[in-house]
């Protein structure tokens, strides 16, 4: 099972740099030849992606190798490191997208054509197919760099829509001789970039608060709780945390247990709440446990 997942997820980031790699061709060649600035920084941004994807591709792969000596706990973080990568890739695609845009705005319209127009129209619906396919896959593989590709995607769908919009009101400015209507291409530039901009913060975000090691969110942390307790020998939780490692979670639960039972029934309990987690949440793949002894005055004093 998880070697199909890898192999889809394999599968979705190829077919992503593919892409990615045409539909810059496209926009490069349609931007220059027409003059349209939308489609120009479209295009940038796009060379932006085979560079981001390239870089999720390796990322992934690298998440995939199995624990070693120099890292015992995996190399899942490759992944979330590949995710922040793919922002800083956004954040400089939007600054691009709106300085040009904005200077374009202060130059002399050019007119719209009907090829920029079909160009835009061409990779929205590219865009769209893929982001649907990508994070559909990501979500199901949990793979940090497959849905930092899936949203690159989504901010291309944006930049896509704008420029459909803003070539489709420019060719009306110039159909109806109406001239601030010819600027309807750099100022969707411009929404554009705030969009892309907007889509680089989350993702940088997200994945800063993965490297520093930041809790899972509280519904998965009071599942894992409550599974801990469920175990009967565990009398309390003395601390439990459990952090994401790119594409799963690791947890770390100190218990108190009865201080009169053996260390082989401890180990059968440790043994018991990895299982139990690991069991119940999908995504935990390891689960460090450490037993505190408990003693039923313990309970009488804290109750006291």
């Amino acid at each position: 099972m998880k070697d199909s997942s890898q192999s889809q997820s394999a599968f979705a980031i190829w077919i992503s740099l593919v892409s990615n790699i045409a539909l810059t061709a496209i926009k490069l060649v349609v931007g220059f030849a027409f003059g349209s600035q939308v489609l120009l920084a479209d295009g940038i941004h796009n060379a932006g992606d085979v560079f981001a994807t390239g870089a999720a591709l390796i990322s992934m792969t690298i998440s995939k190798r199995p624990p070693d000596e120099d890292h015992p706990y995996g190399h899942g973080k490759a992944e979330v490191i590949g995710a922040l990568i793919v922002a800083v890739v956004l954040l400089l695609a939007g600054l691009f997208m709106g300085y040009h845009s904005l200077q374009a705005l202060t130059s002399p319209a050019h007119d719209a054509s009907l090829m920029v127009l079909i160009a835009a129209a061409i990779s929205l619906v590219w865009k769209q197919w893929l982001y649907v396919y990508t994070i559909r896959i990501g979500k199901r593989t949990n793979s940090s760099g497959l849905i930092a590709t899936a949203y690159d995607h989504l901010a291309d769908v944006y930049a896509s829509l704008a420029a459909v919009i803003g070539v489709g009101v420019a060719m009306i400015g110039d159909h109806m001789g109406i001239g601030w209507l010819k600027y309807g291409d750099p100022a969707a530039g411009i929404i554009v970039a705030f969009f892309v901009l907007k889509l680089a913060y989350h993702m940088g975000r997200t994945s800063v608060d993965v490297l520093m090691e930041k809790n899972i969110d509280d519904g998965t942390m009071a599942e894992i709780t409550q599974l801990v307790q469920s175990v009967e020998q565990v009398k309390r939780i003395d601390r439990i945390r459990a952090r994401e490692h790119g594409h799963y979670i690791i947890v770390d639960v100190r218990v108190g247990i009865p201080g009169e039972l053996s260390i082989q029934e401890g180990h059968d309990i440790s043994r018991l709440i990895k299982h139990t987690i690991s069991h119940h949440v999908d995504r935990v793949e390891e689960v460090l446990v450490h037993l505190n002894p408990w003693y039923a005055e313990d309970q009488r004093e804290h109750r006291g």
